[in-house]
């Protein structure tokens, strides 16, 4: 398993990290409890030692599981535990909120659904503009300096929004969605945190298991899943998507000997100081985790995907659908 530096941290985190939005179940049809801990069990055992979730993510549901899986494995001082703040709900909807009073109260909610002391990587969900940026930063700044968490990161941040939190507090990591078909932050975002050492944490690097290599036109999403709501699963631009990736997955096995999955994944960790979230909720969604790990794509591959990406994409769309509403 490959590794990175994240300061301030004094474990450096694998470059997969899991990601435990589909855990929570909502928004992914429901979820099952034992097995989600069997599937984060797995995934330390696979080498992974960053693990993300959110309040958000089954309104506390995810948290809970994964601190029930942390207590089973016993070794908190080895994992990177990653969540977030700044969300609440309305009448079953969630909007975003960060003043500091709500920042508090979240803090202290998810370390006792994730029965811990402190939290490795605390993330801002979502800007919200109705309080001050400086504000905001000057509250994770505090818990910072309280040893309650142990770095400060952002998420869906734009650079402008970063660079007015960032005189007030330290932003150590900055997450976003990034794939071979949500690349919206390589035209700012990324050279920013680039240049500002600013670790990227990929969020949909397989972009909701699209780019699995495991979905075709008959595929069918049940319950509350967020793909029934995702343009790009819907047809006729799911058609143009699957098409795309048959012929990824022609590449990959063509020039690697690898799947569509490991290409998808290798993609993002070829692109800067980033990490790939790879969500799971079944043990066997690990399984190839390891085909991502020991190789590179170099320049003319690079150039060779995106040829593919816009012969077969002629309707490109990004992740616009999931962002939460401003409160009024």
């Amino acid at each position: 398993m490959e590794t990175l530096q994240l300061s301030p941290l004094k474990i450096n985190p694998s470059r997969v990290c899991l990601g435990t939005w589909a855990i929570g179940g909502w928004m992914w049809g429901g979820t099952d409890e034992k097995e989600s801990i069997q599937t984060i069990l797995k995934a330390f055992d696979k080498g992974i030692n960053i693990i993300d979730t959110a309040p958000a993510y089954g309104s506390g549901v995810s948290e809970e599981i994964v601190g029930k899986a942390l207590k089973t494995f016993g070794a908190r001082d080895s994992i990177i535990l990653a969540t977030k703040v700044g969300l609440e709900w309305h009448n079953g909807k969630v909007f975003r909120n960060s003043s500091p009073e709500r920042l508090k109260k979240e803090l202290e909610d998810s370390l006792k659904r994730l029965q811990t002391d402190y939290i490795d990587i605390y993330q801002i969900h979502w800007p919200d503009t109705l309080v001050p940026f400086e504000e905001t930063a000057k509250t994770l700044l505090d818990f910072l300096k309280n040893g309650k968490i142990k770095a400060i990161g952002v998420s869906n941040f734009s650079p402008n929004q970063m660079e007015i939190f960032r005189k007030t507090a330290p932003i150590h990591a900055s997450q976003v969605p990034f794939n071979l078909f949500e690349r919206e932050i390589e035209s700012e975002t990324l050279p920013y945190t680039e240049k500002s050492n600013i670790c990227t944490l990929a969020y949909g690097s397989i972009c909701r298991g699209l780019l699995s290599g495991k979905m075709n036109e008959k595929t069918v999403f049940k319950g509350d899943d967020l793909r029934n709501h995702d343009p790009k699963f819907q047809k006729p631009l799911f058609l143009e998507y699957l098409t795309a990736i048959e012929a990824l997955n022609k590449f990959a096995r063509d020039n690697y000997q690898k799947s569509v999955l490991a290409l998808a994944a290798r993609w993002v960790l070829d692109k800067g100081h980033t990490i790939a979230l790879w969500g799971a909720r079944h043990p066997n969604q690990l399984d190839h985790i390891d085909e991502v790990m020991g190789w590179k794509l170099d320049e003319n591959a690079l150039k060779k995907i995106d040829n593919i990406l816009s012969e077969h994409i002629k309707h490109p769309v990004g992740p616009e659908f999931m962002a939460p509403p401003i409160r009024k």
